[in-house]
């Protein structure tokens, strides 16, 4: 097994441990009624309650990007890790807009679109599907890097290279699926048997998620105020750098 993945476990760990503890400093979901059950909704829509859902899915996509490693789907990987990289700067966005004390038009949009609904009427979805809106990702980005005071034009381009690499995973090109294939005869390989040989370098990939996901659960901690909180991910990240 790759010695990235033996970080894997203790990251998880003290990032489900931090979640836990800002899950319960927010209004909890409640019931509403839907067709004949019911869903359950963030009633007060509130930015920490983003927050949190975020990071909700953060760290179940990290578990999931666990999960494929070991089966050596790598596609898939590559599928999920776009979806966490995208997770993690939307915490660090709406974060970064609770520290600043000022929330801008793009974080009002932000969380007008992520609390719509897809129907406007559960008991006829086919007719009242409505289209929700989005902000750009570019906008996100250049919103972080701006404040961060990185190098904004040479961060974008970088972020808009990363992205558009891992597009490949999403849509399937053609120059990221013939990496399945090989083999003895040569064949597609469905079911991450054949490149096992190649577990090290999508291991180290992998633990970039793991790495900034803990940046991402320090800036939600200074965004609930959690100074302490802060200041034990801020170690972790300097041990971690440290040693990988």
């Amino acid at each position: 097994m790759s010695s990235s993945v033996q970080h894997f476990a203790p990251i998880l760990q003290v990032l489900e441990r931090a979640f836990r503890l800002l899950e319960r400093r927010v209004p909890p979901a409640k019931r509403q009624a839907w067709k004949d059950g019911f869903v359950f909704r963030c009633a007060e829509r509130t930015i920490q309650q983003a927050i949190v859902q975020k990071l909700a899915r953060t760290i179940s996509g990290l578990y999931g990007i666990q999960a494929l490693l070991e089966k050596g789907l790598f596609q898939e990987q590559g599928v999920l890790q776009r979806t966490v990289d995208e997770l993690q700067d939307d915490v660090i966005f709406l974060s970064l807009g609770v520290i600043r004390g000022s929330l801008t038009s793009l974080h009002h949009n932000y969380l007008e679109y992520f609390y719509a609904e897809e129907f406007s009427d559960p008991s006829n979805v086919m007719e009242s599907h409505q289209s929700r809106g989005m902000v750009q990702r570019a906008k996100i980005r250049a919103y972080i890097n701006e404040d961060l005071g990185a190098d904004s034009s040479r961060a974008n381009i970088a972020e808009r290279v990363i992205t558009k690499a891992y597009s490949g995973f999403v849509h399937a090109a053609s120059p990221h699926v013939m990496d399945m294939y090989g083999g003895d005869p040569p064949r597609f390989d469905v079911k991450g048997e054949l490149k096992s040989y190649r577990m090290q370098e999508h291991a180290d990939d992998a633990l970039n998620y793991f790495f900034r996901a803990l940046h991402s659960m320090a800036f939600a901690a200074r965004a609930f105020g959690d100074d302490e909180m802060f200041g034990e991910f801020h170690g972790r990240i300097r041990e971690l750098a440290e040693i990988v």
